[in-house]
């Protein structure tokens, strides 16, 4: 809290300042989600010694996460500066929060039934706000770890297995660090989150959508709802699995199917029966729309289930700027290794040792599907002189045969030609026929926003990279940004479906007053950054408090979320 100390005749006064900040409409929505009652059942109190409970520790780190994401450590100085009523403290609770006690917190909430938690939580949401649990989309990313975890070797804790951090595919591009592996679940309603897991650095996707599929059958309490996931999804095993229990799946069918290499051949000699399905603007005024097409496969899978073709104008156009750009940099670096060859000291002088040279550099550039290449081999003669001195009619001179080596290449049009006639394409897979194409094609379109779920828990919720080396507290500290990134988007849920219930189109909420169409929780949260409570103190005594004043945008994003005016009381005075 701010301090300001003024002298007066009747003595000294004492200034106090203490922030609201965006803590009354977080604290509305967590107050919706029964937060605070939750975590007091899954963290009773055991130990009359203690002074400040794990549950309201939890919740203050919650809240941290929500608006703040200041480290662990600096939680205290954080909390300082706010009204601890908001942040469920009292006045002399908020010294007692250390980085030491956090990590204890951390600790218990790990080994808590977290489980039972989640699902309490998720639960209540979804019957208060209402989710529609229809469609559920699935993915994952990974979280890098910097430093040294030896820990992280996935031992038990109390009976508990903790992830073990280990290398892996990183979608950070990040192979040098370890890392850990974290599925997100979100509806189609609003990209709410339903479900997560933290798992082993070096765990595929292919080795979770079962398990996944189970947890999210008994949350939600039915088996018909649509699973949406990547290509990962799509294997015999799990497509099998969810299809024979009643379950429904969209999926991307992988190149490495046999159906995807010959529903390409059946392209190069048949034209598909393209139907429009949706189409969107460009990104700049100047650019062609987007157009996305569909079209039924010719073949099923394997298993049986359906395929549905998709084009899409924009993915053409990259397709063959991706392969021009391919092609381009393999003539290249072909080239480069040409002109070593042809210098007066090259030094690859042996057919194998070119031959990997020109390998490497076509693999390098994802080139040597197109480009193809010869080695030729030549003997070069010279003469020179056997003996030194100047030449006369009696010097000897002695042949000597060199090796030299030719490397040609072309461009194999053929095959040019036969990708070029499916650029821009590639297929879904579902088990469901009663979808209609374009509405297979519309479920897989929601997965972007899954992936901004995912931006936003590794760079507004900065859970990446991880700097704490406990296995344990790291999988606890997950949950809690797993309920944080909750409470936000529940946040941009409601002002989003009370703009659109009021046919309003967008809101002041950017620098200068700019517009913004689909407002975010931080944006949101800026507009309450500066809202504060002044107190006026003489001799540690309340003298009047200095109650915010709301301005008019302020007061109508309250009005959207639903939260009442009196979260943030106005001019008032006199204790």
């Amino acid at each position: 809290m701010d301090t300001t100390i003024a002298m007066s005749s009747r003595g000294p006064f004492e200034l106090v300042s203490q922030t609201l900040g965006a803590l009354p409409i977080v604290d509305r929505f967590l107050g919706r989600m029964r937060m605070a009652e939750l975590l007091g059942r899954c963290l009773p109190e055991r130990d009359a010694r203690t002074q400040l409970a794990a549950a309201v520790v939890i919740g203050v780190i919650v809240r941290n996460l929500c608006i703040a994401r200041e480290p662990l450590y600096g939680l205290c100085e954080w909390a300082q500066r706010f009204d601890p009523e908001l942040l469920g403290l009292a006045v002399d609770e908020v010294e007692l929060l250390n980085d030491d006690r956090t990590g204890r917190a951390l600790d218990e909430l790990f080994d808590a039934d977290r489980g039972s938690l989640l699902t309490e939580l998720v639960i209540g949401v979804i019957a208060e706000f209402e989710i529609d649990c229809s469609q559920l989309h699935n993915d994952s990313t990974s979280i890098t770890l910097h430093g040294a975890y030896a820990s992280a070797d996935g031992g038990e804790r109390g009976g508990k297995p903790t992830p073990a951090a280990a290398f892996g595919h990183s979608k950070d591009h990040r192979p040098d660090l370890e890392q850990l592996v974290l599925t997100l679940t979100v509806c189609a309603d609003g990209a709410v989150p339903l479900a997560h897991r933290l798992l082993d650095g070096n765990t595929t996707d292919d080795q979770t959508h079962i398990d996944t599929w189970e947890g999210l059958c008994k949350l939600v309490g039915r088996v018909d709802f649509l699973y949406v996931a990547d290509s990962k999804l799509a294997t015999h095993e799990q497509m099998t699995h969810i299809c024979s229990r009643g379950g429904r799946f969209v999926s991307v069918l992988p190149r490495s199917r046999a159906e995807d290499a010959q529903i390409r051949a059946w392209a190069q000699t048949h034209a598909f029966a393209w139907a429009e399905a949706a189409r969107k603007p460009g990104r700049r005024k100047r650019d062609p729309d987007d157009v996305w097409s569909v079209a039924p496969a010719p073949i099923p899978t394997a298993e049986g289930y359906r395929i549905v073709w998709v084009r899409s104008s924009q993915k053409l156009t990259r397709d063959a700027e991706s392969r021009r750009d391919r092609i381009q940099r393999g003539v290249a670096a072909l080239e480069e290794i040409q002109a070593k060859l042809h210098g007066p000291r090259a030094r690859m002088r042996d057919r194998i040792a070119i031959e990997q040279a020109a390998q490497r550099a076509l693999a390098a550039t994802g080139a040597q599907r197109w480009i193809t290449f010869d080695i030729a081999q030549r003997t070069e003669e010279s003469f020179r002189q056997e003996k030194r001195g100047r030449p006369g009619k009696d010097t000897r001179y002695r042949r000597i045969e060199k090796t030299r080596f030719e490397l040609s290449f072309k461009i194999d049009e053929d095959k040019v030609a036969y990708d070029a006639r499916t650029d821009g394409c590639f297929p879904l897979v579902s088990c469901d026929r009663n979808l209609t194409d374009a509405e297979v094609l519309a479920t897989y379109r929601y997965q972007p926003n899954l992936e901004k779920r995912h931006h936003e828990l590794k760079s507004v919720l900065e859970l990446a990279p991880i700097r704490l080396h406990s296995p344990a507290r790291i999988e606890a500290l997950a949950c809690c940004e797993f309920i944080a990134l909750l409470c936000q988007c529940l946040i941009e849920r409601e002002i989003r479906r009370s703009m659109a219930h009021q046919q309003i189109t967008a809101l002041p909420l950017y620098h200068e007053a700019r517009a913004a169409t689909a407002p975010t929780a931080p944006r949101i949260f800026d507009l309450f950054t500066d809202t504060r409570r002044d107190l006026l103190l003489r001799h540690g005594e309340l003298v009047q408090v200095f109650e915010p004043q709301l301005s008019d945008l302020q007061r109508h994003v309250l009005d959207l979320l639903g939260v009442p005016e009196r979260a943030y009381p106005g001019p008032g005075s006199g204790p």
